[in-house]
C-alpha cells in the first residue's frame, strides 16, 4: 500500500486552495464550503467525490498520484473539486459530467474529460466479494458494497427488466 507523505498532502491542499479561490471569485463566496480529503482510493480510480449526509469528501488514489504527479495535481484534483463545486452551486440533481460540471472545468481552464489514461500497472486492484440476489425474472450478482447498502437499509435495488425488488439469496 502506498502512503502519502505530508509534503505531497500539502501540495494537494495548495492546489485545492488555488482552485477554490477561482470558484469563490466566480460565485462570490464569502465563506468557503467545507469538505474532507482522503487518499484511500485503490485500483484504477484516480479520484472520487462523495456526498454523505450533505457533506462532501474528495478521495484520491495515492499510487496514481505518485506515478502521475504533475498531471494528477493539475487535472485530477481539479476534476474532483469541480464535482464538489457543481454540487454546491447547482445542487444534487445534476449529471455527474453534465454541463454544470463542464462549466466548472472550463472555469478552472481545463478540458472536461471524464476519464484518465494513467498507467495503472502499479495500482492495487480491489476485488469485491459478490452476493446473489433474485427478482421475479433472474438472478443478479451484487458487489459487497451494494450488499452492505441493502443490509444497512441505505438503499434498495430493483430489476431493470421486471421492476421487482431484489432479494438476497442466503447461501446455506
Amino acid at each position: 500500500m502506498s502512503q502519502i507523505d505530508s509534503a505531497q498532502m500539502a501540495v494537494v491542499y495548495e492546489r485545492l486552495g488555488e482552485l477554490l479561490a477561482i470558484a469563490a471569485g466566480r460565485f462570490q463566496w464569502r465563506i468557503l464550503p467545507g469538505f474532507e480529503v482522503g487518499f484511500d482510493l485503490k485500483g484504477q480510480t484516480a479520484g472520487q467525490m462523495q456526498i454523505r449526509q450533505g457533506k462532501v469528501r474528495l478521495r484520491f488514489n495515492a499510487v496514481l498520484m505518485r506515478d502521475n504527479r504533475e498531471h494528477f495535481l493539475r487535472v485530477t484534483v481539479a476534476h474532483e473539486l469541480a464535482h464538489a463545486v457543481a454540487y454546491w452551486v447547482y445542487g444534487k440533481k445534476i449529471k455527474p459530467h453534465g454541463e454544470e460540471w463542464q462549466s466548472i472545468m472550463a472555469l478552472f481552464g481545463l478540458e472536461p474529460r471524464r476519464c484518465h489514461d494513467y498507467d495503472v500497472t502499479h495500482a492495487q486492484v480491489r476485488r469485491l466479494k459478490r452476493f446473489t440476489y433474485r427478482c421475479g425474472c433472474r438472478e443478479h450478482d451484487l458487489t459487497s458494497i451494494r450488499h452492505r447498502r441493502i443490509q444497512e437499509g441505505e438503499r434498495t435495488y430493483v430489476c431493470k427488466h421486471c421492476r421487482e425488488k431484489l432479494e438476497w439469496v442466503v447461501e446455506s
